[in-house]
């Protein structure tokens, strides 16, 4: 599967596809994808479908592409891999540039598999339920003034705080290095077995991310009259925020498999993604 809009997927699918071909193994992919890989080349409809279908996902874009691809697959127990064909893509395991090397290595079985966990998001909003899945974050935040937001939070049913902030984000250990990060968060260990809360710009310099366990509940209560808050799952928007409007937001009950090289690590990608140096002696 790939971001069909991204250029620069159209020749690393195609030479995927033809090294898939010649090692005698069968290629499906969704309609859009089938086009860059040519001919011989299964169709499928939807992603669900292709991942039912396939003993391996390869998914060619960036983090955005992969995160779609996530929500699309949750409960499958199809491995995926990331082939970055962006910028940063932490999460993807193999650069466009390495995919024969990793086709091979993949077809030795020098592989190793990541369980991911999912979040999922539910409440009440407009009189309307929804209900919604993330594999980085959930971002309740003001929709357009520059005024801040006020949220009421409580965990497993105990009061924390009432946050007064531009917004809040809720994350996975694998969005620890998304969002949360960015404002201010920890960088958790995507295999961790935590929550992380992270205010953004909060008006009380005393509040900071925080930690809880994986099978914490967390409630949001939405506080304040004004501005507009909505809510955002991955970076996409899901749905607009009322005042009294209440999230429940756990780990979702189906997580994905994410597929790495066998020698690669979490450090590792610090080291090369954010460019972490230490010391020498």
């Amino acid at each position: 599967m790939a971001n069909t809009e991204k250029a620069s997927c159209a020749a690393v699918v195609k030479k995927a596809a033809d090294l898939i071909r010649k090692s005698g193994r069968r290629i499906w992919a969704d309609e859009a994808t089938a086009a860059l890989a040519g001919s011989s080349c299964g169709n499928c409809n939807t992603l669900a479908d292709l991942s039912a279908r396939v003993d391996l996902l390869l998914v060619f874009g960036g983090d955005g592409t992969m995160l779609r691809a996530a929500r699309e697959v949750t409960g499958s127990a199809t491995p995926m891999l990331g082939v970055n064909t962006g910028s940063l893509g932490f999460l993807t395991a193999v650069s466009a540039r390495d995919i024969g090397r990793a086709l091979t290595r993949i077809w030795r079985g020098e592989i190793r598999f990541e369980q991911r966990v999912l979040l999922k998001a539910e409440g009440l909003t407009n009189g309307r339920r929804f209900s919604q899945q993330a594999l980085n974050d959930f971002v309740i935040s003001r929709s357009t003034a520059s005024r801040l937001i006020e949220l009421e939070v409580k965990i497993d049913g105990e009061a924390l705080t009432r946050y007064r902030c531009d917004g809040l984000i809720v994350s996975s250990p694998t969005g620890s290095t998304a969002y949360s990060l960015a404002a201010g968060g920890a960088v958790v260990f995507p295999t961790a077995n935590v929550l992380e809360i992270s205010p953004i710009c909060p008006h009380t310099l005393s509040n900071r991310s925080l930690i809880v366990p994986l099978d914490s509940t967390i409630q949001v209560k939405v506080v304040s009259l004004r501005p507009e808050t909505s809510l955002s799952a991955d970076g996409q928007v899901v749905t607009e925020l009322a005042s009294g409007d209440v999230l429940t937001i756990r780990r979702a009950r189906d997580p994905i498999r994410l597929t790495y090289l066998a020698d690669s690590s979490f450090c590792e990608t610090l080291r090369l993604k954010l460019h972490w140096r230490g010391a020498s002696f």
